[in-house]
């Protein structure tokens, strides 16, 4: 039987066989090397929707958050592979830069949240600081932190409003109202990674590791501009609207969705 004919699990099975990724999982994982490739055939048997893409892409992908010793379980949310118009893509859950910035050893506490209406008293612009002593009034969100405090005593907060968020999606993820984009399903989620990944980049301890993991969390742009190319390229193409929390997909036609300019972040 050719590859062509073969199951896409089966052709997955054989990616994992090869010398090239067994020899990048061990580099990455040593003796743990065989754990992670099982959990990469679990998540491709169980997603239809990756079955669809290039099992050699995926295979890359998942290598991705092997090389930052972060599990790609849908469930645990701390790294993802997911299938962006048919071409996977490696990105790095809130959870995931909490467990980067804990192995640094240089973080005593770290935090991000949500903030509602009522619970904001104060935003002091000179130090980050912000007062949440307040009463909360209702469920409605009106803005998100993230803080943290280094071992030194160094400490950094960093609010954003909900129209903070809007404004930053709106300037660097212009796809975000597209079906497929988990801000148009996980707003509260993506925004709590926002602010944290911006406190961190720019007030946090950036080690080595901690770097490499925003670099390929940035590349997840130029597959999402591969895959809107391919998309353009044919009309009738299908596009993929992913639930964030849950990791479930569904087909929508790119006729009934807006046209995305850009990818997410």
């Amino acid at each position: 039987m050719t590859n062509d004919k073969l199951a896409p699990v089966d052709k997955f099975k054989m990616v994992l066989n090869s010398d090239d990724i067994k020899a990048r999982l061990k580099n990455s994982l040593k003796n743990n090397w065989t754990q992670f490739a099982t959990s990469m055939l679990d998540l491709y048997s169980g997603d239809s929707y990756l079955q669809k893409c290039d099992p050699q892409a995926v295979a890359l992908e998942c290598v991705k958050a092997a090389t930052l010793n972060l599990p790609i379980s849908k469930t645990l949310g701390f790294a993802y592979v997911v299938p962006y118009k048919n071409v996977p893509t490696f990105t790095i859950g809130y959870k995931g830069l909490i467990q980067l910035a804990q192995r640094t050893g240089q973080y005593e506490t770290i935090n991000a949240d949500v903030v509602y209406e009522g619970q904001l008293k104060g935003h002091d612009l000179i130090s980050g600081r912000i007062d949440l002593s307040g009463e909360r009034k209702s469920d409605d969100i009106i803005g998100y932190f993230a803080y943290f405090r280094l071992t030194n005593g160094f400490e950094k907060t960093l609010y954003m409003s909900k129209s903070d968020v809007t404004a930053w999606r709106d300037r660097y993820s212009p796809s975000a109202r597209s079906g497929y984009s988990p801000w148009n399903t996980e707003f509260d989620k993506m925004a709590l990674k926002t602010c944290l990944r911006r406190l961190i980049s720019t007030y946090g301890i950036m080690t080595t590791e901690m770097s490499e993991a925003l670099h390929k969390d940035n590349s997840e742009t130029a597959v999402q501009q591969r895959a809107e190319q391919r998309v353009q390229a044919n009309a009738n193409s299908t596009v993929i609207d992913l639930d964030a929390q849950t990791g479930e997909v569904k087909e929508i036609q790119l006729s009934e969705q807006p046209a995305a300019a850009a990818p997410d972040f």
